[in-house]
């Protein structure tokens, strides 16, 4: 490839060989700000005195600094255990990301703190005795008592019959764990990581950013606005843009994004020249308009907008694809926890409930969901495709297109199912179903069967993953038919009264770019409108938009996912052994291994998932947990137990139970207004999953096993007889589960505007349009009619297939009319 460099206005900018303009932000990745969005002095701490000191006081509560164990040598394991959260700078960030990053309960949290910060309330909240002094002034405010006493506090916070209390409790505890735990300095490292043996970003790419001087100076953010590096750097890109494939260096869909964060004008040009008609208006007192000119409008970029996109571009319609989040090229990944969550993830990885009894993750990142997933690319389950075809009466489920579907996008996405090498996560839960006669099957994934990748979480580094980045994205931008908008939310979907109809029409969507005081309006006509911004945005855009059905927002569904432990030493005692001398070779899984390497997922279970029966039941698979995740995750009864549970981070297995669930929530007009309640059946179905997860863990060789029940119960297997063992499973797995007593999490949304054939009771029809707006579809999650039961990547992708079948069906009656 060849570049020309020139001067552009007061910036450089680049032409390939097309004589189309590239202009390339150098700015790096800011590592040292945690979870926080932006320039890191573009945010200030916006708490009082007051709220830190008692913010301060929490965080030494959840960790403080302790004695180490007597037998402690390592020196990295001692200063561990001898450090502060507050010594690690912790409040301050968190001081930042309560101010300005997180995006609910953000009155309960500052009100707490501020109560805290009182005597009176912090003898409210503690319950009546439990801030008392023998001396003057006989009251103490949290920040005044003893470390013991403040943890005894919190403690009684966490089991409090007063939901408030607890939702502070697991509110503020989650918040500094994760800022702790994910918190980076300059050199990308945080000083807690070697003593939990994390060793960060994955070696070999952090090896290949250090010694390749591509890769170093390659940590840029592609803009269509001009940016001036140094004569040096400038001499660099030069350099590697001629040696280096294009895709390596800028990603596959560089050529075609634009930033909706650069100057209005900037923003206007470059649309022109990627072929979109562009005008703009300006009248008197008036936000300034501009209106764009497209085939088909499409909001978000995931599974479902990424196939929709790919599938209309090729086809030779003119596609404009409108992504909330940011494009995160491969080279500009940091797979650090922290910024990864911020950069990718819908609300920075802390979307929970409104009662927070179910902290959600979703991505929000070009590609959305299929950047930053677990690669697992499971089929439509048989007997959910006869559920939706049969009991709600949805012919497409049951249709030669829908199989053809479900061919074309495992073979676009390169699904198998072999594994090489499998990781310390899988390799235990597949050995203890092998030793238990449970059933176990490999996971098929959209990665090679040597993919041995921990941190496909937070991005793919080499596009070995094929999410719809490297796919259907890529199809639209080799097509030319089509362009990305990043950074930019939708305020609401535009629709008309047709003369003489009965339905109204769709015809774009609106939003707005510039600074707060110079807002210039963007109009997007289209002449079909496809919303594929999630289970969580599409309902609320929708609402925003005035669409009246009241099934918007309903039935849906999280997938609710409990989480069982087991610890496996990278060493074997002599006392465990026959013999006196040790043998590292009986260690298992291998030494070298650890909990956050591998595969995410490749092995899975279905004893409990009643595939042959109702299909309501669990999954058993691995997760991806790194530091922050895995001890916000973590129960906690003192600081100095969550630090030794710390301390055996990187071999720790975790299992996850998944349900299809029954139960139901609602979405409001804001994505982040959830609510959820959960099913009888479904907490029974998680109960169970609880112990089988538990057994075998056992069964794999764990030392020692537990729950993410707040009472923090475990056991040592070796050291116990078969009676309490047994004692122990089955108290575990008849703990309530609900009312924040144990983390629930969630990783798959759908069904918020399920697909029907009654508009009484759906959102949209079978060929996906809304049933209340004619040339509006949905291509996502959300217009599932039931809970699926699997990672539903492959179903999104197959439905909005069939969808992009219907779509190009309607463009086509539109031309001849």
């Amino acid at each position: 490839m060849s570049v020309e460099f020139s001067q552009y206005e007061n910036g450089n900018m680049f032409r390939n060989e097309k004589g189309e303009e590239l202009v390339i932000d150098l700015g790096s990745i800011d590592t040292q700000s945690l979870l926080i969005e932006g320039d890191k002095e573009s945010y200030t701490n916006k708490l009082t005195a007051m709220e830190m000191e008692s913010l301060t006081a929490l965080c030494d509560t959840i960790l403080p600094a302790v004695d180490p164990p007597e037998n402690a040598a390592d020196e990295s394991v001692i200063r561990f255990y001898k450090t502060s959260a507050s010594m690690a700078g912790t409040p301050e960030h968190l001081g930042k990301m309560i101010s300005q990053r997180l995006r609910h309960h953000v009155f309960l949290i500052r009100l707490m703190l501020f109560m805290l910060s009182t005597r009176l309330g912090t003898f409210i909240f503690g319950g009546g005795s439990r801030n008392w002094s023998p001396r003057f002034p006989f009251v103490l405010k949290f920040s005044e008592l003893s470390l013991e006493r403040r943890q005894q506090f919190v403690l009684y916070l966490s089991t409090s019959w007063f939901l408030l209390f607890r939702m502070g409790f697991f509110g503020i505890k989650l918040l500094i764990l994760l800022a702790f735990f994910s918190k980076v300095d300059e050199n990308e490292e945080n000083p807690s990581w070697k003593a939990i043996g994390y060793c960060g970003p994955d070696p070999d790419f952090k090896s290949k950013k250090k010694n390749d001087p591509t890769q170093q100076i390659c940590n840029f953010k592609v803009t269509p606005y001009p940016y001036s590096p140094n004569k040096e750097a400038q001499i660099q890109i030069q350099t590697q843009a001629q040696t280096q494939p294009k895709e390596n260096i800028y990603g596959p869909l560089f050529e075609r994004i634009v930033n909706a964060k650069c100057p209005p004008d900037t923003l206007i040009e470059t649309l022109k020249r990627f072929g979109f008609p562009v005008t703009s208006t300006k009248r008197h007192h008036q936000t300034p308009t501009t209106t764009i000119q497209c085939d088909v409008v499409v909001v978000g970029s995931g599974s479902g907008g990424g196939v929709i996109s790919g599938v209309l571009a090729a086809a030779g319609y003119k596609v404009l694809v409108i992504e909330k989040g940011e494009y995160n090229a491969r080279t500009n990944l940091s797979l650090l926890e922290g910024p990864s969550l911020d950069k990718m993830y819908e609300g920075a990885g802390m979307v929970t409930t409104k009662d927070l009894g179910v902290t959600i993750l979703a991505g929000s990142t070009v590609g959305g969901g299929s950047t930053i997933n677990w690669s697992a690319s499971i089929r439509t389950p048989p007997h959910v495709i006869k559920e939706w075809a049969q009991v709600h009466e949805l012919e497409i489920f049951d249709s030669p297109l829908y199989k053809e579907a479900l061919d074309v996008v495992c073979q676009k996405m390169g699904v198998q199912n072999d594994v090489i090498n499998e990781g310390f996560n899988n390799a235990i839960l597949r050995k203890g179903c092998l030793e238990l006669g449970y059933p176990v099957m490999n996971i098929p994934r959209n990665s090679p069967a040597d993919h041995y990748c921990g941190w496909c979480c937070l991005g793919c580094k080499d596009g070995k993953k094929k999410g719809t980045c490297e796919t259907w994205l890529k199809d639209m931008v080799d097509s030319g038919n089509g362009a990305i908008i990043v950074g930019c939310e939708v305020r609401k979907v535009r629709y008309e009264r047709r003369n003489g109809g009965v339905r109204d029409r769709a015809n774009g969507v609106e939003f707005d770019v510039g600074c707060k005081n110079d807002r210039v309006l963007f109009v997007v006509e289209a002449k079909t409108t496809v919303l594929a911004g999630g289970a969580l945005n599409t309902p609320a855009l929708l609402r925003r938009s005035g669409v009246k059905n009241e099934n918007i927002g309903r039935n849906l569904h999280l997938h609710p996912v409990v989480m069982a432990w087991g610890y496996f030493p990278d060493k074997v005692g002599a006392e465990k052994l026959s013999c006196l001398e040790v043998d590292e070779e009986n260690v298992w899984p291998e030494k070298e291994k650890r909990s956050y390497e591998g595969g995410i997922m490749t092995a899975m279970s279905t004893v409990i998932g009643n595939f042959n029966e109702s299909g309501y039941g669990v999954v058993i698979q691995t997760p991806s947990l790194h530091p922050g995740m895995f001890s916000a995750l973590m129960p906690w009864k003192s600081g100095s137990q969550l630090k030794h549970q710390m301390t055996r981070f990187s071999r720790t297995a975790h299992f996850i139970a998944l349900a299809r669930d029954i139960g139901s929530g609602t979405i409001s007009d804001s994505p982040f207004d959830i609510t959820y309640k959960m099913d009888a059946i479904d907490e029974s179905n998680l109960k169970k999953g609880i112990e089988k997860m538990l057994r075998i863990l056992a069964a794999a060789g764990a030392e020692e096993i537990g729950t993410h029940h707040q009472s923090g119960e475990s056991i040592n297997v070796k050291k116990v007889s078969c009676h309490e063992f047994e004692n122990f499973v089955k108290r575990e797995s008849s703990k309530g589960i609900q009312g924040l007593s144990m983390p629930i999490a969630s990783a798959h949304q759908m069904g918020s505007c399920r697909m029907g054939i009654d508009p009484n009771n759906s959102v949209v029809n079978q060929m996906g349009e809304c049933w209340d707006v004619e040339g509006l579809y949905l291509a996502d999650s959300s217009v599932f009619p039931t809970a699926l039961g699997v990672n539903p990547m492959v179903t999104v992708q197959a439905i909005a297939y069939c969808t992009a079948q219907s779509v190009l069906e309607f463009l086509k009656r539109k031309s001849i009319n």
